[in-house]
């Protein structure tokens, strides 16, 4: 599955260690990164403040930045990618962050914004893990905008993301227990990943040490 995949995503909630596992395996396949910026995103901060006041323009601001970015690879050549995004999970955010009216109104703009031809990957990392643990590693990482991330709100995140990827069948899903295993941070963990990868058959396989 690995050798033939032009376009992947590493998915999962915040903490999981999508960014890093993109990151690491853009190196290994020479690939050509298109990763989340939230650097950008001026509202992000003041979310995670106060999420009621400013989740609708950190939402839209993060649906902006990505419908730009799968443009640009419309746009682009043809060649091997590596994401940790998927912009049909943007929507989860939305229904987790924003009261009704602003979830209405979301979901007119992204159905209006979303690219005619949004290309669909040919394989997807998703990784999951508990949330205790999805928080032990947002703190480690001591980024100063997610301070205020709270437990609660990161099982919220992660039962969502469960969900969205229970029912997900848009491509195939290579789900990672991130608990027990972190490719994002240990070698050995990772070249174990990769070697699943590269010999999966199915259309959704698990990956843990007991599988």
């Amino acid at each position: 599955m690995l050798e033939k995949a032009r376009y992947i995503v590493v998915e999962g909630p915040i903490g999981a260690g999508k960014t890093s596992l993109a990151r690491r395996l853009t190196e290994r396949l020479a690939a050509t990164p298109i990763l989340e910026q939230p650097e950008l995103n001026p509202f992000l901060a003041r979310f995670y403040q106060d999420m009621e006041r400013w989740a609708l323009p950190t939402q839209l601001a993060f649906l902006y930045q990505r419908i730009d970015q799968l443009e640009a690879l419309n746009a682009g050549e043809q060649q091997r990618i590596v994401s940790d995004f998927l912009l049909d999970k943007d929507p989860l955010f939305a229904g987790l962050n924003l009261g009704d009216d602003e979830l209405a109104l979301y979901r007119r703009l992204f159905n209006n914004m979303k690219p005619q031809v949004t290309p669909t990957p040919d394989l997807v990392v998703y990784l999951q893990a508990k949330p205790e643990t999805l928080i032990d590693r947002v703190r480690k990482r001591g980024v100063e905008a997610e301070r205020r991330i709270s437990e609660t709100y990161l099982e919220r995140v992660a039962d969502s993301y469960a969900r969205f990827f229970y029912e997900y069948q848009a491509a195939p899903v290579f789900i990672v227990d991130a608990e027990i295993l972190n490719p994002a941070d240990h070698d050995e963990d990772f070249e174990l990943l990769v070697e699943r990868l590269r010999n999966m058959r199915s259309f959704r396989e698990f990956f843990g040490y007991a599988a």
